[in-house]
């Protein structure tokens, strides 16, 4: 009998518009890897993220310059043995996730936070971890995958 793997903790971040608080940095202790939805602003951003640990990332619509600008539009990464789909904006969303076998969806953009679940498929939102903007709560997102079961909740970066 094998043993259980141990939970996977995952940060999830985006739109940080080249600000990476420590509010952030602190939340995202601990953690196993780190995917970025797009909007990062700042390269050093993500070299920073990676003293933390791996991460995955993506562009968004303001990294049009630059190092950022290089970054996938779009990217699968698997973790705990789920299908995690990066993609800045959920209106782009090109594939049918249920029945590409991803898990979880993660996108950015809107500055809202928000997780839900179609289908089968977790959808996450971590909200802008950057500068405030809009009046909307600065946010990120942790999540556990556990026996290929992924649970998300919201942080408040304030």
């Amino acid at each position: 009998m094998s043993t259980p793997e141990p939970p996977l903790q995952i940060g999830i971040i985006s739109d940080t518009h080249g600000l990476l608080r420590p509010e952030a940095v602190e939340a995202l202790a601990g953690v196993d890897h780190i995917l970025h939805a797009g909007d990062v602003g700042d390269i050093a951003i993500l070299e920073n993220l990676r003293s933390i640990a791996p991460v995955t990332a993506i562009r968004g619509n303001v990294d049009v310059s630059g190092a950022c600008a290089r970054l996938p539009t779009t990217e699968v990464v698997e973790l705990g043995g789920c299908l995690f789909y990066l993609l800045h904006a959920i209106q782009d969303l090109d594939v049918v996730p249920a029945e590409a076998g991803i898990s979880a969806v993660v996108y950015g953009h809107s500055h809202r936070a928000e997780v839900q679940e179609r289908d089968g498929v977790v959808y996450v939102n971590p909200g802008s971890a950057g500068p405030k903007r809009f009046q909307l709560p600065v946010t990120m997102a942790r999540a556990v995958v556990a026996d290929r079961q992924i649970r998300v909740r919201i942080l408040s970066l304030e």
